[in-house]
């Protein structure tokens, strides 16, 4: 059985995060997936417009999702270790990043495969958030 995995906050929930989610599900027999925590979003300097209680709901409604699981740290090992998955599901605007080559060299170590998948640049929830603020101040 082929365990996959991928996070991310899922805030304002679009195409970009069904695209992810159905190409991920394709290519694993089982997906989990972490929506990150309120606490970890403003970690990032940003701040979820959904509550996660909502976010993690609207993610495990989603039907490519087997499971859907707080995502408390950007540590991708703990992730790993808690949760054992054979391959991990990333944008590819993380590609080739500092960040991303030690997670790569580190999960590759324990057997995991990392996937990029095409970022949707013409939808992400902080284009979205954008053009609402801007709606708003009209």
């Amino acid at each position: 059985m082929v365990i996959g995995y991928t996070s991310g906050v899922f805030d304002l929930f679009h195409i970009g995060h069904v695209n992810i989610l159905r190409n991920a599900k394709s290519m694993c027999d089982r997906l989990i997936v972490g929506v990150s925590v309120d606490d970890l979003v403003m970690y990032k300097n940003k701040r979820a417009v959904i509550p996660f209680e909502e976010r993690i709901e609207i993610v495990r409604s989603c039907r490519y999702v087997d499971l859907a699981v707080p995502q408390e740290s950007m540590n991708k090992l703990d992730a790993f270790g808690r949760y054992r998955f054979n391959v991990m599901f990333v944008g590819d605007d993380w590609y080739r990043t500092e960040k991303w080559a030690v997670y790569e060299k580190q999960l590759k170590n324990e057997g995991v495969r990392i996937i990029y998948f095409p970022y949707t640049k013409n939808t992400s929830s902080t284009i979205i958030n954008s053009t609402l603020e801007k709606l708003r101040e009209d």
